[in-house]
């Protein structure tokens, strides 16, 4: 009884988590003749028309490459940001490196709605409202992805590090020739971590972009379900095209997903 009650629970979850997805992707794929609202996952008439007329009614893969380039960008500065922040505080000795490292410790804690006016007045200040780089730059290096590089490079053992200083390696050398490659886990999960926030970010964007060819995504399918909100088809099957990439990201890269977070968990 005991196993039954845990595999019970295990697909009470499972529907709840997995339900809402597969009926988007349902109501996706059914005909103009068949009703969204009725209890069956299965379409009697599957047709993919809706995809395309998504994209014959507003300029979803504009919204797609704008996504795409903010997501890579971020991905890229906060695997390069992240990873040298992460072994200075971990590595390096300076005055102030245990402060600094409360601060990024800090910033977890801070909702992003009470810095969101100040961001965008220094935005605004650099001349930079209404572009994609005033997107990705309040996103550039994340401090929950410094910290899981500072306890990924914490757990690189001293005697390696002090066997290459002794062959005469500086800083930069044992940064890039011994903690990354050893952290290599660690820097997708940050990668992994960077592309999901700045794909499925909705707030700043639409804070900061004005003109509608620079919308990211999940701008453009707010637009979608507000133009055609009776037509439910349009909008699961924009759903549908915002969250592919990060299924098929996640299922191809979850076992390095997996290590690599429990190389960098934070410890208590």
């Amino acid at each position: 009884m005991r196993r039954v009650g845990r595999y019970a629970l295990l697909l009470f979850v499972l529907a709840v988590t997995i339900g809402p997805f597969l009926w988007q992707l349902s109501t996706s794929l059914k005909g103009a003749g068949e009703d969204v609202y009725a209890p069956d996952f299965v379409p009697s008439q599957p047709t993919l028309a809706n995809y395309a007329g998504v994209a014959d009614v507003v300029p979803v893969w504009t919204f797609v490459l704008n996504s795409l380039f903010v997501a890579l960008v971020n991905v890229v500065a906060n695997c390069v940001g992240a990873s040298m922040a992460g072994y200075a505080l971990a590595r390096l000795r300076f005055r102030g490196r245990r402060l600094a490292a409360l601060v990024f410790a800090s910033g977890i804690l801070v909702p992003f709605e009470v810095i969101l006016i100040s961001l965008f007045l220094v935005m605004r200040s650099f001349g930079l409202t209404n572009t994609l780089t005033g997107v990705v730059l309040p996103g550039a290096v994340a401090a929950l992805n410094v910290l899981l590089m500072r306890n990924a490079f914490l757990a690189l053992q001293p005697e390696v590090e002090e066997a290459a200083v002794i062959d005469g390696a500086n800083a930069w050398q044992r940064f890039a020739r011994i903690a990354v490659p050893s952290a290599r886990g660690t820097i997708l999960v940050v990668a992994l971590f960077s592309f999901m926030f700045s794909w499925d970010d909705f707030l700043w964007p639409l804070v900061v972009l004005s003109d509608p060819d620079k919308y990211t995504l999940t701008i453009g399918l707010a637009y979608l379900q507000g133009t055609f909100f009776q037509n439910q088809r349009l909008v699961a099957a924009g759903t549908i095209i915002a969250v592919a990439p990060l299924i098929v990201l996640f299922i191809s890269l979850q076992k390095h997903f997996f290590r690599g977070v429990g190389e960098g968990a934070i410890k208590g």
